[in-house]
């Protein structure tokens, strides 16, 4: 008897957190996010041969999270428009290290990650508020590294906190 009570609960409680999974999957109306030509991202062109990179392995979850994050700064009724014009991942691979470091990215200080974009910010009446281009770059990005965070777009994803920390006036 005493089963069936934390049973019951413990679906309750996969079902609010289905829901709240599905509800973080489902991109913000008020953000877009979007490549103009990611295959002449420095990125791809960097990444060819043994070294390819699936694009869609760092694009999808770096459009993602550009989106969640930069909704949570905008006031209601605002807009936000952004075009990634160029990506360059945190590291290089370093071919002269051996065919057993093909496909290791070598992460240090001399090959920061960069992420150009253009934005257009829209006030609650669709008339633009503020527009311009960023390249967002990080030449410390070694000295602000966690040793706990394990995440492969971990320095990319910093740049994007670094842009969207002033909020909508300070883009």
């Amino acid at each position: 008897m005493a089963s069936f009570p934390l049973s019951r609960l413990s679906c309750l409680a996969l079902l609010a957190f289905s829901a709240m999974a599905a509800q973080a999957a489902q991109p913000p109306d008020d953000v877009s996010v979007h490549y103009r030509d990611p295959a002449h991202f420095t990125e791809a062109k960097r990444s060819f041969g043994v070294n390819a990179n699936n694009a869609d392995a760092y694009l999808k979850p770096l459009k993602a999270y550009i989106a969640q994050r930069a909704a949570r700064i905008l006031a209601p009724g605002q807009r936000l428009d952004v075009e990634v014009t160029d990506v360059d991942l945190a590291g290089e691979y370093e071919p002269w290290r051996g065919p057993n470091f093909n496909n290791v990215r070598i992460v240090k200080d001399i090959y920061p990650p960069r992420i150009d974009l253009d934005f257009t910010l829209y006030g609650a009446d669709g008339k633009p508020l503020r527009s311009g281009s960023r390249s967002l770059r990080d030449l410390a990005f070694m000295a602000r590294a966690s040793v706990v965070d394990q995440d492969s777009l971990r320095y990319e994803k910093a740049l994007i906190d670094r842009w969207l920390r002033k909020g909508a006036a300070g883009l």
